[in-house]
Formats: C-alpha cells, structure tokens, sequence
C-alpha cells in the first residue's frame, strides 16, 4: 500500500494531498485573499504566507486522510514552473520532510500535474479517465496551451500562445473596466447574463495551433476608449453584454486552434484543463462541440481547475510507481518547457 503525499505551492495557493494507490483520501487548500487589495500576486507576500500555511495545511491533509506521516511511502511536491519564492517554500519543506522520513522524493512539473488533474479519483466516484492519446486544452492567467498528451510523462505543446495567456487577457480586461481582481470568475459571472453577440473584438490570425490575445486586449481597450467618448458611463450600461461579448470572443479562438488539432491528428478524445477552464463559457464550448464533432470530452471538477495539491500527487504516484525520484540537490524552477 502506497501513501503519496502531494504539495503545491507554485504561486499563492499553499495545498496538501494525499493519495492511497492513486485514490484521493485529502486535498487541503489555503488561499491568499490578501493579493486582491494589489489587482495581482505580489511574490513576497505570497511567499510569506505560504511560510505560515504549509505546516497547518500538510498536518490537516494528514488528518483528513487518517493516516501519521510515518505511513508516507513518498513525498511530491511542484518543482517548478511558478513563482520561484512561493516555490522554494514547497520544494524546502518537502525535502526536510522526505529526508526525516527516509522516504523518496518525487519532482512533479506544475503543468503535467495540471493536465493529470482528469486522473484523479475518489471512492465511490465513476473513474473515466482520458485514454491515451488525447489533446488537452490548458488555458490559466498564465498558459495557453494545446498539449498532445501520450502518456503521463510524454507530452508534447503543439500550440501555445505568443504573448498574452487567455486568463491574463481577461483579468487585464476586467481591470480595464474596473472589476477586480481575479477578473476570470467576475466575467464569467456577469456573462451569464449578457448578450455575446452585443459587439464584436479583434480575433488574430495566427498560423498553425498557436494563440495570441495581446490583439483582443488592445482591440477591447481601444473600443471602450471610443465609446466613452460618446456616453462616459458606457461600462456600466453595458457591463454584461460587455463581459459575455468577451467571453465570447476569448472561447471562440481557444476552439478554434483546438477543433484544427482535433482534425488534423485526427483525435476526439480531448479534455481542458487549468483555471480558465472553470469557466462555464468554455465548458458549455466543450459541450457543444462534442455534440457538433463526436468529441468525447473531459472537464474537471471545479476544485481541480486551480492549483491544488491532489493533481500534484497523481503525477507523483504515476512517477512513484516506476522509482523515478528525484535527487535532493535538484532545485526548483520558474520556467520550463513541457
């Protein structure tokens, strides 16, 4: 019997996760509210308050699962890429833990936990995982990427974006408009009550699978520069047909590179994944696509769309079940290829 405790900690969520022989028996997230006073994550504070949260996290994950640390057959943890201060937080506790333990540690990319997240399953759930291979749509404030996945440590981006990431175009969008921060779960909220087709923004022409959004952002900005000329409270009288008109226009061009993928691989079975993938425009995309194209799709749950610990230890477990560890001296990273 193999425990498998998972930690994340690449930018300002701290999570703890524990599986038993690939079953999820804990996933602990402590989130940092402070950021949103600062329309972003600051990096410093975010490393100090995953300082005061990785102890009480990792301690509630162990308890939720019933299990004493000495029961751990390894530690996983996020090696990179993210926020390196936030990182070297995860990586520094995992590593005094797993040498206390006399117990394997296993390096987990971030974005392979990501894309994983569909492998995670719990007792009493229906397991139907995405079969080998399949093309995974990763869409967050900072990837855009079309992944063609073949196997748990072989997977290959064939399309990413050249500038802005889908979910950084629209924070940056909402801000524009003076929403917020996080302006994902803000646009998507008032587009439910919008009207998409209310006005038309800026799609690139970019070839092959890659994206660009810098052209979308610029495109929004410089028509709510125009209208405002002309009524100064333009926001706010057209606030949801503004948001879903975006919303529109971001999920029509991360489905269209996507369905050219589909076709030119010749694969149907595709999934998304990554924090914008919470979002109910796209999830009603992937649905409508599947019924359009035969697609048989895979969205995760809400809880595993954002950083969390649980897709961190799934790919742990995979790496731990053929010995591939990870030496103590490998440091973290900010960035990296797939």
């Amino acid at each position: 019997m193999a425990y498998i405790l998972g930690i994340e900690s690449s930018c300002d969520d701290t999570s703890a996760a524990v599986l038993q022989d690939g079953l999820l028996l804990s996933n602990i997230t402590a989130s940092q509210a402070v950021h949103e006073a600062y329309g972003g994550v600051v990096p410093e504070l975010a490393s100090r308050a995953h300082q005061q949260n990785i102890v009480p996290v990792v301690d509630q994950a162990l308890r939720q699962a019933g299990i004493e640390k000495d029961q751990l057959s390894a530690v996983a943890y996020t090696r990179g890429p993210g926020l390196m201060g936030s990182l070297l937080v995860g990586v520094s506790f995992a590593k005094g833990l797993a040498t206390s333990l006399n117990i394997p540690l296993v390096d987990v990319n971030h974005l392979h936990g990501h894309v994983l997240a569909h492998f995670i399953h719990t007792a009493g759930e229906d397991y139907n995982p995405p079969i080998y291979p399949f093309l995974c749509l990763l869409v967050s404030g900072g990837n855009s990427q079309i992944i063609l996945v073949k196997s748990y440590k072989d997977m290959q981006i064939i399309g990413q974006t050249i500038d802005d990431a889908a979910g950084e175009a629209i924070d940056k969008c909402s801000k524009v408009m003076g929403l917020g921060y996080p302006g994902g779960p803000i646009i998507d909220r008032l587009a439910r009550l919008g009207n998409p087709l209310a006005f038309h923004f800026s799609k690139p022409q970019i070839p092959g699978y890659d994206y660009s959004f810098s052209g979308l952002k610029t495109s929004f900005l410089y028509s709510l520069r125009d209208w405002i000329k002309d009524d100064p409270d333009f926001i706010q009288h057209h606030l949801n047909d503004l948001a879903a008109s975006l919303e529109k226009t971001v999920v029509d061009i991360l489905m269209k590179k996507l369905l050219q993928a589909s076709r030119d691989l010749k694969i149907k079975q595709v999934a998304v994944a990554g924090g914008v993938s919470a979002n109910n425009g796209l999830r009603n995309a992937f649905h409508e696509y599947a019924r359009r194209y035969g697609w048989k799709i895979f969205i995760p749950k809400f809880g595993y769309t954002t950083d969390n610990a649980a897709m961190i230890a799934i790919a742990g477990y995979y790496k731990y079940l053929e010995k591939d560890y990870c030496s103590i001296a490998a440091p973290a990273y900010s960035r990296i290829d797939m």
